[in-house]
């Protein structure tokens, strides 16, 4: 479905609450989504890489979130040495930024000597986590960020992460697919139940 010239962050809101959500063409025309089948990654069974642990060890890196969310954003709207194309554009940043401001969106944002070096952002609603995109600047930051985002989700009680469309990235992840029929069963459910976005205490 194309664009109406209508991005709000209510639109988005009722968006991805029905299973839908949008990405910008190279034009800046804004398309709807709703994939079928749906990609997932289940909380409960994702597991560090064994790489990943001594970089989590030794505390290379600080984790916060909510900080910067509009920096996060645009720094996974920039382009990359191999995709220079974005789906995020102008348009999305600010429905988003929005969004942000009235709680439904969060960025997880990982520091190295008190600079951005990584993170990732989505939605929240419900007891659901949208995933939408993440960025790295320093190896492994992106892997910190997603690390921290599934220790976010599992301290508050969170029942979905939402990854939209299946690839190597969210694959390596644990990424799977399920059924659009059953996808929107589980996002009835976990919509009806609130959890909190809050990094767990040390």
């Amino acid at each position: 479905m194309e664009n109406d010239n209508s991005l709000t962050a209510e639109a988005l809101i009722y968006a991805y609450t029905s299973g839908v959500f949008p990405m910008a063409e190279a034009d800046g025309t804004i398309y709807w989504y709703r994939p079928d089948p749906r990609a997932i990654i289940p909380i409960d069974t994702y597991k560090p890489a064994k790489s990943l642990k001594p970089i989590l060890n030794r505390g290379q890196f600080e984790v916060r979130i909510n900080t910067q969310f509009e920096t996060v954003m645009r720094a996974c709207a920039a382009p990359r040495a191999y995709e220079q194309e974005t789906w995020i554009s102008e348009e999305i940043i600010q429905a988003y930024v929005d969004l942000h401001f009235m709680g439904f969106a969060h960025s997880v944002e990982v520091y190295e000597h008190g600079e951005l070096v990584g993170g990732l952002y989505g939605v929240h609603i419900g007891s659901v986590f949208f995933g939408e995109s993440m960025f790295m600047k320093v190896s492994n930051a992106s892997k910190v960020a997603f690390h921290y985002l599934i220790e976010i989700l599992r301290f508050n009680d969170f029942g979905l992460l939402d990854t939209q469309f299946i690839n190597d990235n969210v694959q390596r992840y644990g990424a799977i697919e399920i059924k659009r029929t059953a996808y929107e069963k589980l996002l009835s459910k976990c919509l009806l139940r609130a959890s909190e976005f809050k990094l767990p205490a040390k």
